[in-house]
């Protein structure tokens, strides 16, 4: 991907992003959306959150697998930085691992200073708290007895962070492939938790659409950084 296509990606997502954060803001679809994963007679979602199996495939089992698989490119980077392999897809692999550590602390950081709800804390579907969106302000009769930390989604930031592998492999087939597959993965993660009260569907598209712009700055990045060296002159 070019610099010049680059520039226009990360123009055209931050565009996107804000569109959808105002839909979600002035729209009750969230709210509507997320209805049909609620039984308002039983009041249970529509996935137990403690069901094991999902639980194990879908949040705790894949959260670790993830999180080996960044540890195993981190190793690689370390140790066999030598090898012909990992100097040949070395640019690829420092775009993953930065990614796998920016993107969810991004997020978690604004998890932690939004203040928003999740769908099960708010009354609508059987909780204590207003519905209150990311730029709301709580009634002030409204007595917080602890910071809501669910805007935007927090688990499947880890899985859009793979988004990253697209630019790891060098064939245009190969990257097509990764991205369409991670893309399916992160939201299958994303769909889990919303399925259990944890996230509305807007939370988990921002975070997707957050996580290729930080994907896409990291590249820059490191091109710039790469081209800094190569016009380096040599010292005689």
């Amino acid at each position: 991907m070019t610099q010049e296509n680059l520039n226009k990606q990360v123009l055209l997502t931050t565009i996107l992003l804000i569109v959808v954060i105002c839909l979600f803001q002035f729209t009750n679809l969230d709210i509507f959306i997320q209805s049909f994963f609620y039984d308002f007679e039983s009041k249970n979602w529509l996935i137990d959150k403690n069901e094991p199996i999902l639980k194990l495939f879908l949040y705790d089992g894949l959260k670790k697998a993830i999180i080996i698989f960044n540890v195993l490119i981190l190793i690689a980077l370390i140790f066999f930085r030598k090898k012909q392999i990992i100097q040949e897809y070395k640019k690829g692999l420092l775009i993953v691992l930065l990614s796998a550590i920016f993107i969810p602390s991004i997020v978690g950081t604004l998890k932690a200073i939004t203040n928003t709800p999740c769908p099960c804390n708010i009354i609508n579907f059987g909780g204590t708290y207003p519905d209150i969106k990311v730029f709301d302000k709580y009634p002030e009769d409204f007595i917080q007895k602890s910071k809501a930390k669910c805007w935007p989604a927090g688990h499947a930031s880890g899985g859009f962070a793979l988004m990253s592998l697209f630019f790891l492999f060098k064939k245009p087939k190969h990257q097509k492939i990764a991205l369409i597959g991670i893309i399916i993965l992160a939201w299958s993660m994303g769909t889990y938790k919303m399925l259990l009260g944890d996230h509305f569907l807007s939370h988990t598209i921002i975070t997707m659409l957050l996580a290729w712009i930080i994907i896409l700055i990291i590249v820059k990045f490191i091109s710039f950084k790469q081209r800094q060296i190569l016009e380096k002159p040599t010292k005689i």
